[in-house]
């Protein structure tokens, strides 16, 4: 088989999502090509898509917040939005390349794409099996707008939300979010801790600010820092947030007990090392979270989705949350001072969470390609 992953740069996690089919797609033998979707209309266009993006939510996450809203007003109200008339202009690229690179299934871990062969869709042009893969704990704007052959809904739970929302019911299935095997499949704790440089004998506050670094970072770091003795060490990671990154190193540039790291790679290492993690409720963080059954404090979401996936979580009983640095901090100290309910909470990520997403996705395109050109 071979599949075709189209994501988009805006945000870490849909990539994450793609890169998690890609391995499984691998591991069973499939050849497997992941593109950003938007660089079949040049790499200018990827970068002006990203860039705004990111812009938008580090310098005014208010106002993407208010476009969310908005967005979801759009979709109650339009047949189609903005977002399906630009994406459509996307569509002669992507034909193009299937015609060029043919592949027998695509995955979408994207809205835009999804958009996009929508589109090809309702013109006729020919296409192989659609696969869309939502990549947060709701049905965020536009998705009813599209028409895939099938959808992956991240829980049972969420088909009824999208099912109102125009998607048809038969064509959901409620696999989960795809994530890395190596977030279940973690290594031992205390050689995870040494790996990475950190004491074996420490509590290690694991923070998370996704691939832009978001999530005040700063002040959460000092709380936490603060409200913890020299029995804990910190890890603070900033994704691709430079300008963060600086500030927290030179804000913590005599404490050896804080630890600042840009973007890895090694995600699931230090998750494994972690006893405690602090990350905005990202729907992949998040996820790749749970899958590991680590003790979960959200922190701010970015206004949109995000609010929506510390509500699914929290009404679960897969994080707990507050809505200030300080009392983050008091939060984590009553968590990691709770045994019983950071249990209760790793069995609730257990029973809502599923682990083996990916290859659930893989094996199911296995059995539903067919001939299209």
């Amino acid at each position: 088989m071979k599949a075709l992953i189209l994501s988009c740069n805006t945000g870490g996690g849909h990539n994450a999502a793609g890169a998690a089919l890609r391995e499984m797609l691998e591991e069973r033998g499939h050849e497997a090509i992941f593109l950003d979707y938007l660089t079949l209309a040049g790499k200018w266009t990827s970068a002006l898509v990203g860039d705004l993006y990111i812009d938008v939510v580090k310098k005014a996450p208010k106002a993407f917040g208010c476009a969310y809203k908005l967005g979801m007003f759009v979709s109650k109200t339009a047949k189609k939005s903005p977002v399906y008339y630009v994406n459509s202009l996307m569509a002669k690229y992507l034909n193009r390349y299937l015609k060029e690179h043919p592949v027998d299934v695509i995955f979408m871990p994207h809205l835009y794409p999804a958009e996009t062969v929508s589109y090809m869709k309702k013109k006729g042009m020919p296409l192989p099996l659609t696969i869309a893969v939502m990549t947060d704990y709701t049905c965020i704007p536009f998705w009813e707008e599209t028409c895939c052959d099938y959808y992956i809904v991240p829980h049972p739970e969420l088909i009824d939300e999208c099912a109102k929302r125009g998607i048809p019911q038969e064509k959901m299935i409620p696999f989960g979010i795809p994530v890395s095997r190596k977030f279940r499949e973690l290594e031992d704790q205390e050689k995870a801790k040494e790996e990475l440089g950190f004491s074996p004998k420490k509590k290690l506050h694991l923070l998370i600010g996704g691939s832009m670094g978001a999530g005040n970072l700063e002040k959460l770091a000092r709380e936490v820092r603060k409200r913890n003795g020299e029995e804990s060490e910190l890890a603070v990671i900033c994704g691709n947030n430079e300008k963060i990154r600086e500030q927290l190193e030179k804000r913590f540039a005599e404490d050896e007990t804080v630890s600042v790291i840009g973007y890895t790679d090694q995600m699931p290492l230090y998750m494994a090392a972690a006893d405690i993690v602090y990350t905005k409720p990202g729907g992949l963080t998040s996820t790749e979270t749970a899958v590991a059954g680590k003790s979960l404090i959200h922190t701010f979401p970015i206004p949109g989705c995000e609010t929506e996936n510390r509500k699914f979580f929290a009404s679960h009983g897969m994080c707990m949350y507050a809505h200030s640095p300080l009392a983050l901090a008091k939060v984590g100290v009553k968590l990691l001072n709770s045994p019983e309910i950071q249990e209760k909470m790793k069995k609730a990520q257990h029973r809502h969470v599923r682990s083996e997403a990916a290859e659930d996705i893989v094996h199911f395109a296995e059995r539903h390609i067919r001939p299209w050109q």
